[in-house]
């Protein structure tokens, strides 16, 4: 007290108390703690642990100025990244990007029932995936860490020790027994159920002798009167709270010292120096109490932009039962994560144009956060499929065969260790225009390679076809083949064989377009639908020693001579 007086320092007395905490941090570290209204006794691991060192170590006496554009996206690793939380990172990224600004991962770890480094770490692959790569994060490291909550647990009881000394909060000594009673009481009376302050304007002395007696406490906010808060939503325009009407005295820090959601949002926002807040409308409510936080720390206010919620296709909120959700599924069924990034980016803004297929660079461009619209979004799988299948075709040719290699292999189409550029290769073109997802070829390949003519016949799918004299034709095919005619796909110049040969087989039979094709395709490949007939031919061929259950071009024939057609059953 003696060198707060010599400074001419005027506090009341819980903020003598706190003063002289820090004091004695500076000049005798052994000086009793347990007469700090913002320190109960360090022995009792259930109270409210507020350290008293140093705030210049930790950096609470102000925000060092942002560089830039600083966005982050802060997911609670509480289960598997979906739909929602991967827009909400992939805007924060893309306007760190077009800004040349800094985007942050900050791991939102303080439920510590439900948080699990499992699923932080398979959040933080499906951001990589994605390739929504940090700057600033867990992995990525930054000069503003710790980058998970549950590791900046001393800052934020400093910062509650600096809202204590500033009278900003206070100790609440109330119970949940307590607590109960009063809402329950309130809800009869037909009255508000916010806290009633019991505790709010106590009398200091009352507190330092509970406080001496080591009885438990949380750390409460003490909503000021008459205030008015508001923000200018990028979203949604301005949006304002009458603070009283709104929210009560609410708790900054438990009894046990773990601080509660927006307290940490608040601080964390500011001493790592973001400066735009993008986030799920969810989330809109939590600004009242983060923007008080913020102002009673004299901390900036950062612009924030709510985006609507992501709804399934019946307009209710999106969950498993509309399917894929998760990130980590989308990528295991075979979406690219380039078209993963080009719908997620559809699902609440356009760039005011038709245009609907966007490279990442493309969007980098085009992104603004003002042209997100107010309206849910719909997430229509058709649509995503639909774009994934854009970008398979733009794929180029050798990025396509190197991803169709890596699927074949894990689901065991392929033989493992085959070396088997060429038979890729030719799926890749075969797949190019057909598939909607990578996964989709291992039915296109499984289908080229394949033959069950009888089966075919006997279902009646091929009906038209047979019963248009499909028997002339399969035996002149059979006869070709026996004299060596039929190209096998090996030959380097298959192309001009292989509509050479078409050609006779059409002369010699009397037909030509439709009639042509189509009973040759039935031929050949045994079904009367699928992926051209020359290529097929060509895959198979290719698919020696490297796919077993491939029927060769000789076996086919073989059946095709034995056919037994409908009439002759």
């Amino acid at each position: 007290f003696a060198a707060a007086q010599a400074m001419g320092t005027r506090l009341t007395f819980a903020g003598m108390l706190a003063f002289c905490a820090v004091h004695s941090v500076r000049t005798a570290s052994a000086m009793s703690r347990s007469a700090l209204v913002t320190q109960p006794r360090m022995m009792r691991a259930r109270h409210v642990t507020l350290s008293a060192r140093s705030a210049a170590a930790m950096v609470v006496d102000g925000v060092p100025p942002p560089s830039g554009t600083r966005v982050r996206f802060a997911p609670s690793p509480t289960g598997s990244l979906h739909v929602g939380g991967a827009r909400t990172a992939l805007f924060n990224w893309l306007i760190a990007r077009k800004e040349s600004g800094t985007f942050i991962i900050r791991v939102e770890d303080t439920d510590t029932a439900r948080s699990t480094r499992e699923s932080e770490e398979s959040m933080l692959r499906d951001l990589a995936w994605l390739g929504l790569d940090a700057d600033e994060g867990p992995h990525a490291g930054g000069d503003r860490g710790p980058y998970r909550q549950s590791e900046r647990g001393e800052l934020y009881r400093e910062l509650a020790r600096k809202l204590i000394d500033t009278g900003a909060a206070y100790p609440c000594f109330c119970t949940e027994e307590e607590l109960e009673e009063k809402r329950l009481a309130a809800e009869a009376a037909g009255k508000d159920t916010k806290y009633d302050g019991t505790w709010r304007d106590a009398d200091p002395e009352e507190v330092r002798k509970k406080i001496d007696a080591g009885d438990p406490y949380t750390v409460r906010f003490k909503v000021p009167a008459n205030k008015y808060f508001k923000i200018d939503d990028v979203v949604r325009g301005e949006v304002g709270w009458d603070a009283e009407a709104t929210v009560g005295d609410f708790i900054l820090l438990r009894s046990s010292g773990i601080p509660v959601y927006n307290f940490c949002v608040a601080v964390d926002d500011a001493l790592m120096g973001v400066t735009t807040v993008v986030r799920a409308e969810e989330h809109l409510t939590n600004t009242l109490r983060q923007g008080l936080i913020l102002e009673a720390l004299d901390y900036p206010i950062p612009r924030y932009a709510h985006l609507s919620l992501v709804l399934g296709e019946d307009r209710s909120k999106l969950s498993k039962r509309h399917g894929a959700t998760s990130l980590d599924q989308f990528r295991a069924d075979g979406f690219l994560p380039a078209a993963m990034m080009n719908y997620l980016s559809l699902l609440g803004w356009n760039d005011g144009s038709d245009k609907e297929i966007f490279t990442v660079d493309e969007l980098i461009d085009a992104f603004s956060l003002d042209r997100i619209t107010k309206s849910p979004a719909i997430f229509d799988m058709t649509k995503l499929k639909w774009v994934n299948a854009q970008h398979i075709k733009a794929l180029p040719r050798d990025e396509l065969a190197a991803l169709i290699e890596a699927h074949l292999t894990e689901a065991g189409v392929v033989r493992a260790g085959t070396d088997a550029k060429a038979f890729f290769d030719k799926a890749a073109e075969l797949a190019a225009d057909r598939i909607e997802v990578i996964n989709d070829v291992e039915g296109l390949v499984s289908q080229a390679l394949s033959y069950d003519l009888q089966a075919t016949v006997d279902s009646g799918a091929a009906a038209k076809v047979v019963d248009d004299s499909f028997d002339e034709l399969a035996g002149a095919v059979v006869e070709s083949f026996e004299k060596g005619e039929v190209p096998t796909g090996t030959e380097e110049d298959f192309g001009d064989r292989w509509k050479a040969w078409t050609k006779a087989i059409g002369t010699a039979t009397g037909r030509k377009g439709k009639k042509l094709f189509m009973p040759i395709r039935l031929a050949l490949t045994g079904v009367t639908s699928g992926p051209d007939v020359g290529a097929s031919i060509q895959l198979l061929a290719l698919a020696d020693g490297v796919v077993d259950g491939a029927v060769p071009l000789a076996d086919r024939m073989a059946q095709l001579k034995e056919l037994k057609l409908p009439a002759q059953a």
